[in-house]
């Protein structure tokens, strides 16, 4: 184990801009940021043109650990974090058994604790009879809770049940905002369909706006903090750029959203373009991205949801739905920086800043002395082809699958541990469960 690291005349990225100086991790801590530091230390890190900056935060993955371990694990998962620069993720309760208890949540912490090579922690899902379980389990981001079915049973039914998680203590919810109804609706017109287009038909835009529209009528009538998972349409963006909620509502958008248009999706990838909600047409991309930039979204959250190829080439509608993500995210943001399309700071800040006060994430998401030295090497000038050969996921694929990136992270330190270089991982290192604030201590 490192115990001190000093990052020797380094271009730190941050929220505020761009800035050169030296940086000193001690005990896994960010201690000093200025100049000359003493140089006493076990490692120093001198890598000219490379950047230094805050390790990602992707508050929404499905690492499939325990019980489907066969796409996915906490282990394979975490080496997938590490190669894209996320040092810390919160992972999605529908796994095997599912994650709604105190217990399985402890499972699945110890879980990490012995696999993970970043810092990780797990929302609890809700279901229609466990909300005491919901408000008596410590320290975890969130309550998840699906509006619409898109994952076993892990799905509130009851308006009154929804209503109680709302109107019941101050735990973040986090929810999967699409109307069950309408999609139901929409199925029985689709009835037979073996076309993967008609997938954002039935799980339509309507569909995700009316319950975004009900999840936060609930969260301003109890003036609970919620967050809304993966935003996909335009008239989401717009309703959500129109309110006024001083800090109770966020949201995240995906690389799959912003990036992938329908149809051109499934008429290269077929079932593998398949994921709930829906990737859309182009329109609603290009919303979401001004969303971003203008601030009414958040933050970059990956929905990494993998799946084996087999489980993909079932055709519709019964392939899975979902597409993994986690180590291309940061790489994606970093070719639009190099097409000037957005800028390092907004990077930093979608994807470290933001998603830390969102979540009130406890010294994490900067640069800043006193922070955990959650840290990435980046260098801008280096470019890679995704080949599905090189994929570090247990699922195997990527719809970005021959994309061109510019702009890749080189090395990833974990409270202040190298775990990732350059295609070597460095597995004795063990993350750590992350540690969140009340809800509203660490948003902004």
């Amino acid at each position: 184990m490192i115990e001190s690291i000093l990052f020797r005349d380094m271009s730190l990225v941050t929220a505020l801009g761009l800035r050169h100086a030296d940086v000193l991790v001690e005990d896994g801590k960010i201690k000093t940021i200025g100049w000359d530091l003493p140089q006493n230390v076990e490692l120093i890190v001198e890598d000219s043109g490379l950047l230094l900056l805050p390790g990602c935060i992707d508050p929404h993955v499905h690492f499939r650990d325990p019980g489907l371990t066969h796409k996915e694990d906490l282990e394979s998962g975490s080496r997938a974090a590490a190669s894209g620069g996320v040092t810390t993720f919160f992972d999605m309760p529908n796994t095997r058994p599912s994650a709604t208890s105190p217990q399985t949540i402890a499972e699945k912490k110890r879980l990490a604790s012995q696999k993970s090579l970043v810092n990780y922690n797990f929302y609890i899902g809700a279901t229609e009879d466990n909300l005491d379980d919901c408000l008596a389990c410590e320290n975890i981001p969130g309550i998840k809770i699906f509006m619409g079915s898109s994952t076993g049973d892990l799905m509130i039914k009851d308006p009154k049940v929804l209503e109680r998680f709302f109107a019941t203590g101050s735990r973040l919810i986090a929810v999967h905002a699409e109307d069950e109804a309408m999609i139901a609706e929409n199925k029985a017109r689709f009835e037979g369909s073996r076309d993967v287009t008609d997938h954002s038909r039935i799980r339509s835009s309507e569909a995700a706006l009316s319950a975004t529209r009900l999840a936060v009528s609930l969260a301003q009538r109890y003036m609970h903090r919620l967050h809304i998972c993966h935003l996909t349409s335009q008239e989401e963006a717009s309703f959500l750029a129109n309110l006024e909620t001083e800090g109770l509502i966020s949201t995240e958008v995906s690389p799959q959203h912003l990036l992938l248009s329908s149809p051109s999706v499934y008429d290269k990838w077929g079932t593998m373009g398949q994921i709930n909600p829906p990737i859309r047409e182009a329109r609603h991309g290009q919303a979401l991205w001004r969303a971003l930039k203008a601030g009414t979204i958040a933050c970059i959250a990956t929905d990494h949801a993998p799946h084996t190829l087999e489980e993909k080439a079932l055709g519709y509608p019964h392939a899975h739905s979902g597409m993994p993500g986690v180590e291309h995210a940061l790489p994606l943001m970093l070719t639009l920086v190099n097409q000037n399309k957005c800028s390092l700071v907004d990077v930093v800040r979608w994807m470290s800043t933001h998603p830390a006060n969102a979540f009130g994430i406890d010294k994490k998401g900067r640069i800043e002395e006193g922070y955990d030295a959650d840290l990435i090497l980046v260098d801008m000038n280096a470019k890679k082809i995704i080949k599905r050969d090189h994929i570090v996921s247990k699922c195997g694929w990527s719809a970005f699958e021959g994309h061109r990136l510019h702009g890749l992270p080189i090395a990833t330190f974990v409270n202040g541990q190298m775990v990732y270089r350059e295609g070597d991982f460095f597995t004795q290192i063990k993350g750590k469960e992350a540690r969140i604030l009340a809800p509203w201590e660490g948003h902004a």
